[in-house]
C-alpha cells in the first residue's frame, strides 16, 4: 500500500545539521548518512558544551559540598531534572529519578517495585513488541516469585491486538508492560488507551517510553501510566543519562534500588533512614555530568519542537516507504502506511542476511542497523532471524532517503539478486 507523501519539513533542518560536529564527516569517502537513531543519537554542540563547562568551570561532587562548586553543580543537576520533568508534564520533580539509561529503569522499578508487589499466581501482561528491557526483567522476575507471563501478539501489519489484549486483561493482571513506541517497526500503541483498560482490570503499568521521549510530545499525566521510562541517549543526550519517572504514593512506598551514600538521610549501627524522593533511588556519586547534558539536551528539543520533530519523521517515512516497497525483492516490516508509526524502517532484501547489507550500505556511507535490534521474540514473530533497520531524526534530510534507496541497489548489485 503507497503513502501520501509529505516530506517538505517546516525544520530548518540545515541549521540543525550545524550544530552536529560529526554529521560534517565523511565514511569511505563518501558523505556520513547516519540512520541508526534507534539506537543511539549524535549529540549537537550545545549539549557537548553544557558538558564541558561543568568540566571547565565548576566540577565538584553534587549534594555534599558547602562550597561553591559544588553548590552550582547540584543547581546545574537538579535544574536539569526540573528541565526533564517539564518535558513529560511530571506532576513534580520529586518524581523524576535519573538513572543511566532505560533498561536501568525497568530494573530499578522491577526489583524496589515489582520484588514487594507481585507473588506466586499473579500474572504480568506484556508484548511481542517489547524491547528485552522491557521483557528479560519482568521474565525473570516471574520466575523467581512464581507469577506468570502473558506475552500479547501482533497482526500481520506490526500492530498489537487489541481483541487478545483485552482477552489478558479480562483474566487478571498486576503489571502491564508495554513499550509506547517499537523500536523493531516503528508501531505506536494506543497508551493511553491500554493504560485506562488496564487500570480498570488492577494493573499497574509501566510504558517503555525510550522510542517515544525523544521523537514525540509525551505527557506522563495524559497518558496515565504509573511509571514511564527512557534514555537521554537516543535524545541528543549523552550515554549514561535516562530517567524513570513514577507516581509518587508508588515511589514513596518503594525499596530503594541500590544503597549506599546520598540516598540516606541517617545511618547508625542498627537502622538506616531513606532519603527524600527522588534521591532514595540514587545512591552513590551520580553521573552528573551526564545529567547535565540531558538537560541541555531537553533546551534543544524543546525550542526545536516535538510535534515538529515528529511531523519531519513522518515526512522522511512517507518519502522512502513506497521507495523501498517498490524494489523487488525487497520485504517491508510493519504499518505500511502513517497511522500509528515514527520515524523507523525495518526491512529485508531476498537473498541478502542483514548483516551482508549494513556491510555494503557502510561502503555507501550509509549507518543502519542489522540484527533482532534486542527484539528476538518480534523477530520470531516475523519468521526472520533479523532486519534491517533504519532510524530517523531531526537532522534527516530526503537526500539521505534516496542514499538509502541507493544503497539498496548498490547490495543488490553486489550480490546478484
Amino acid at each position: 500500500m503507497a503513502v501520501t507523501t509529505r516530506a517538505e519539513s517546516r525544520l530548518d533542518v540545515a541549521r540543525i545539521r550545524a550544530d552536529f560536529p560529526v554529521l560534517s564527516q565523511t565514511v569511505r569517502g563518501k558523505p556520513l548518512v547516519y540512520l541508526d537513531n534507534a539506537a543511539t543519537s549524535q549529540k549537537p554542540r550545545q549539549v557537548i558544551e553544557a558538558m564541558s563547562r561543568v568540566f571547565e568551570e565548576h566540577n565538584a561532587n553534587i549534594h555534599r559540598g558547602v562550597y561553591e562548586f559544588s553548590e552550582r553543580t547540584t543547581a546545574v543537576f537538579e535544574e536539569a531534572r526540573a528541565k526533564v520533568a517539564g518535558l513529560i508534564n511530571a506532576p513534580s520533580e520529586r518524581e523524576v529519578i535519573f538513572v543511566r539509561n532505560a533498561t536501568e529503569g525497568v530494573n530499578l522499578v522491577a526489583y524496589a517495585w515489582g520484588r514487594d508487589n507481585l507473588k506466586r499466581g499473579d500474572r504480568i501482561v506484556t508484548t511481542v513488541l517489547e524491547h528485552h528491557s522491557d521483557f528479560v526483567p519482568w521474565q525473570q522476575l516471574a520466575m523467581e516469585v512464581g507469577a506468570e507471563v502473558a506475552v500479547v501478539d501482533i497482526d500481520d501489519d506490526g500492530r498489537l491486538r487489541r481483541d487478545q489484549l483485552s482477552a489478558e486483561l479480562r483474566k487478571g493482571v498486576k503489571l502491564l508492560a508495554i513499550t509506547h513506541t517499537s523500536n523493531g517497526l516503528g508501531t505506536v500503541n494506543p497508551v493511553k488507551e491500554i493504560a485506562a483498560e488496564a487500570h480498570a482490570a488492577g494493573a499497574t503499568v509501566l510504558v517503555d517510553a525510550a522510542q517515544a521521549v525523544p521523537h514525540t510530545p509525551v505527557d506522563v499525566q495524559d497518558l496515565g501510566a504509573d511509571f514511564l521510562v527512557f534514555s537521554g541517549h537516543k535524545m541528543l543526550a549523552p550515554p549514561g543519562s535516562g530517567g524513570v519517572w513514577g507516581r509518587t504514593a508508588l515511589l514513596e512506598n518503594m525499596r530503594p534500588f541500590l544503597y549506599g551514600g546520598d540516598m540516606i538521610s541517617r545511618v547508625t549501627i542498627s537502622l538506616t533512614e531513606w532519603n527524600e524522593l527522588p534521591w532514595k533511588f540514587e545512591a552513590g556519586t551520580s553521573s552528573y555530568v551526564d545529567a547535565i547534558g540531558l538537560g541541555a539536551a531537553v533546551d534543544y528539543l524543546q525550542e526545536v519542537g516535538l510535534a515538529r520533530i515528529h511531523e519531519h519523521e513522518l515526512g522522511l517515512v512517507s518519502y522512502v516507504l513506497p521507495r523501498l516497497q517498490d524494489i523487488p525483492g525487497v520485504t517491508v516490516y510493519g504499518p505500511k502506511t502513517l497511522e500509528d508509526r515514527v520515524g523507523v524502517v525495518s526491512f529485508n532484501i531476498e537473498g541478502i542476511h542483514p548483516h551482508d547489507v549494513a556491510t555494503i550500505f557502510d561502503r555507501e556511507g550509509v549507518c543502519v542497523r542489522a540484527g533482532h535490534h534486542c527484539n528476538q521474540p518480534l523477530m520470531t514473530r516475523l519468521g526472520v532471524p533479523a532486519t534491517t533497520r533504519a532510524s530517523f531524526y531531526l537532522y534527516n534530510t530526503t537526500e539521505e532517503c534516496d542514499a538509502l534507496v541507493g544503497a539498496v541497489h548498490a547490495a543488490k548489485k553486489v550480490f546478484g539478486v
